[in-house]
């Protein structure tokens, strides 16, 4: 299983919008409304890299309200 998050920054007052896209997307486990830097705190789980990749390329960023995304993926050391 591969684990990722990602680090969404909107465009003022879209958060709401992009927290209610996201939590359309299969491969969404949890997300949370944040302050700082970013607006939203987004945990993705595929079954593999490919198509953890595919979620957050495709899926995630494509979403309209979205300035700015960083993903972190999980590493099994």
């Amino acid at each position: 299983m591969a684990v990722g998050f990602v680090l969404i920054t909107t465009h003022p007052g879209a958060e709401v919008s992009v927290r209610e896209a996201v939590s359309k997307i299969e491969h969404v486990s949890g997300q949370w409304i944040v302050f700082g830097l970013h607006d939203l705190f987004v945990k993705v789980e595929a079954d593999d890299e490919v198509e953890l990749t595919k979620c957050v390329v495709q899926e995630i960023r494509s979403i309209e309200g979205i300035a700015d995304t960083r993903t972190l993926i999980g590493a099994e050391i």
